[in-house]
């Protein structure tokens, strides 16, 4: 069977290496697992995780009375924190998920990025969509690259069309690099054609799954008093499970056209 994730996080290499806009990453601290995602159902075919956003300013959800605006009661206080993820001595700082089978069967059909590639082979996509995520990675090394309005200030929105258009430049620079076919050949195949001709597909996924590390709440030791007389301070549903992770945590999943199951446990990310 192929490994999808390990053959991405050889691509994601080769990519890398090959692209001065992209060589700021170290894919030793970037992480590449699958998740679920029917193709016949709507969402992303892949997603940039951050892990190295530090702890958020204290804060608190409230609730107010919708005919008065009166603040009626509150939250505790608390924190958003990042989990950890390493892999042997190794920090990961970044995750790339993909959603298997959906990832497989992307192709340019109702997408706008279609313009940016006239004449393009469908699987083209797939490449694009893998750029497209790396170059999520921040280079200043914190958090999601941000978007920059015309007056210098951060915009709101994840993407605009500078971002697409760079992302294309970047795929174009790989392809004219000319790396070996095969580094990129398994892109070409669908998921029906996938499994026919490697017999199935797995990736790696976490022992968790469909659950993987993502921000959580931490209710702060201290708990100030509010201002407002009466609020009702309600207790904050921590998150209470799993924020530290290893290579352990990892294993090898067989993902289906509508469904996935668990094979073997391993320790070596790439490898699962």
């Amino acid at each position: 069977m192929i490994n999808y994730t390990e053959r991405i996080a050889l691509l994601v290499d080769d990519i890398v290496s090959r692209v001065p806009a992209l060589q700021y990453i170290d894919t030793r601290r970037l992480l590449v697992f699958a998740r679920f995602g029917r193709s016949d159902a709507d969402g992303a075919y892949a997603t940039c995780h951050c892990l190295n956003l530090p702890p958020s300013d204290p804060g608190y959800y409230f609730w107010k009375d919708r005919s008065t605006g009166v603040v009626t009661r509150r939250s505790e206080w608390f924190v958003t924190k990042s989990p950890t993820v390493q892999v042997g001595t190794t920090p990961i700082e970044y995750m790339i998920s993909f959603c298997l089978p959906r990832f497989c069967d992307q192709t340019f059909a109702r997408s706008k990025k279609c313009a940016l590639y006239p004449g393009a082979d469908p699987w083209m996509a797939k490449l694009d969509t893998i750029v497209h995520e790396l170059y999520h990675v921040d280079p200043a090394g914190c958090g999601i690259r941000p978007i920059l309005k015309s007056d210098g200030s951060v915009s709101t929105l994840a993407h605009d069309p500078s971002f697409f258009r760079e992302v294309a430049r970047m795929v174009r620079a790989y392809l004219e690099s000319r790396p070996t076919p095969e580094m990129y050949d398994f892109l070409r195949y669908d998921f029906e054609e996938l499994q026919e001709r490697y017999g199935g597909v797995v990736g790696t996924a976490f022992r968790s799954f469909p659950s993987f590390p993502q921000r959580y709440l931490e209710v702060t030791p201290e708990q100030p008093e509010t201002a407002e007389p009466g609020v009702r301070v309600e207790p904050l549903k921590e998150h209470g499970g799993q924020v530290c992770y290893s290579a352990d945590d990892l294993h090898v999943r067989e993902f289906r056209a509508h469904a996935s199951r668990r094979l073997v446990r391993t320790g070596e990310h790439r490898a699962a």
